[in-house]
């Protein structure tokens, strides 16, 4: 059994914010599936494998609701419009120059088609733990502005997801916005993933990291590990090691137990356990010898 092709799909496409709110809180009240519809850079390759629900889901086109897709700086609060494209993070001049790391991520996520369509909202409703945009806005300790028809609420992206695929996120809410406290100049930010080829690869382990060092010793840390656990690592443990203390301090053997302690890699088609957890120590230990 195959999903229904989608031209047999009941499709609309809003043009502003409420209307598209209003829609949700309808449908969801009823138990109707709804598809919010951005890039569609997953969900093309996810309906593939559903097997078909009962009736057609409603997909919502969101790519008329322009509230959804701006790059502001607020003081030091940088808000991304859940509809942010990667090409709009790589061109951004705020991003390479305030968060660089989401301006490197951005570079390396699939090919130009993939960057031009695909979304931030998107990566991070899809929830896989391989998400590139998600382990980048992990380091940086985002937060997630939820949407519906009865108001605004903030979670902490540490605390959206429950599980494998799963998430906080209501039926009748949308990734309205992602905001990030940026850290103090000079900030150093790193990003590496390690695929099975130089571009256009999901990653075997990807690593963002972000820290402030000031008077010889990290003042603030933020880490985000993709494809080692259910969802993406914050690598609590490492960071619990490393604030307070000078790079110098941390040694290699603490750096791969507390890592060690943090993921939980699995062997499938991309990679095996034993190979992530050897390249993930290995990224966090590069990391902090790049403070140095």
């Amino acid at each position: 059994m195959t999903s229904p092709p989608l031209a047999a799909l009941p499709f609309v496409s809003p043009s502003g914010l409420p209307e598209v709110l209003g829609l949700l809180a309808d449908r969801s009240a009823r138990g109707d599936e709804t598809v919010l519809l951005a890039g569609g850079t997953d969900w093309y390759v996810d309906r593939q494998a559903r097997l078909p629900l009962p009736g057609l889901p409603l997909v919502v086109d969101l790519t008329r609701v322009t509230a959804l897709r701006a790059i502001d700086l607020h003081g030091e609060r940088l808000v991304l419009g859940g509809a942010t494209t990667y090409e709009d993070l790589r061109r951004s001049p705020v991003v390479s120059s305030r968060a660089p790391l989401l301006a490197r991520m951005a570079a390396t996520v699939g090919a130009a088609q993939i960057q031009a369509r695909g979304t931030l909202a998107g990566n991070l409703a899809s929830g896989s733990p391989a998400a590139d945009g998600v382990a980048a806005l992990a380091a940086l300790d985002a937060d997630l502005v939820l949407a519906s028809r009865e108001g605004e609420r903030r979670v902490r992206l540490a605390d959206f997801y429950t599980g494998y695929r799963r998430s906080v996120r209501r039926p009748d809410e949308l990734i309205a916005r992602i905001e990030v406290a940026l850290p103090g100049l000079p900030s150093r930010q790193a990003w590496r993933k390690v695929g099975a080829r130089g571009a256009q690869a999901i990653s075997k382990v990807a690593l963002a990291g972000m820290a402030v060092v000031e008077e010889g010793r990290i003042a603030r840390i933020g880490l985000g590990m993709a494809s080692v656990a259910p969802t993406t690592s914050f690598l609590p443990s490492v960071r619990a090691l490393a604030l307070g203390r000078s790079p110098g301090e941390l040694s290699g053997s603490a750096l791969d137990e507390a890592t060690g302690r943090d993921i939980s890699p699995i062997d499938d088609v991309r990679s095996t356990a034993a190979y992530r957890l050897h390249v993930a120590r290995a990224l966090v230990r590069n990391f902090f010898a790049s403070l140095g």
